[in-house]
């Protein structure tokens, strides 16, 4: 069964409805049937929250996060050890960001298939890492 992880690029594509929404719409289509599952770690739903937040306020941020809980995808807070110690070897090998490492090694750990469209960060990694990606544009 396919395991899909959210990037916050994924889902600031579907609530914004910008070019790759499509694809992560397919792949919650998929997760509603029961053919597939997907996560998104709590620091990369606060990425989107942050965005949502600065630029329209705190009231469409809280309305955002609602909508997403009704979402077949479930929230992940835990950082285990192994995910701790990846997402730090990540950041440091490829000099991105703590969300991306995180939503990477999401990734990496469940052997899922990442959701993103961050080619500019992530398609070095695409080549070095066992990372499937399931590029949204």
């Amino acid at each position: 069964m396919k395991h899909y992880v959210l990037d916050a690029c994924a889902l600031i594509a579907l609530l914004r409805d910008e070019s790759g929404a499509e694809k992560v719409a397919e792949a919650m289509q998929e997760v509603s049937n029961g053919e597939a599952t997907a996560v998104m770690n709590k620091i990369n739903l606060l990425e989107v929250y942050y965005d949502v937040y600065r630029i329209h306020g705190k009231e469409q941020a809280d309305r955002m996060l609602v909508e997403f809980k009704k979402m077949p995808c479930t929230i992940t807070a835990e950082i285990s050890d192994k995910l701790f110690e990846q997402a730090g070897r990540l950041k440091a090998s490829y000099r991105i960001s703590l969300a991306d490492a995180i939503a990477l090694s999401e990734a990496s750990l469940s052997q899922g298939i990442l959701l993103t469209a961050d080619h500019h960060e992530m398609d070095v990694i695409e080549q070095k890492e066992k990372i499937a990606f399931n590029w949204i544009r």
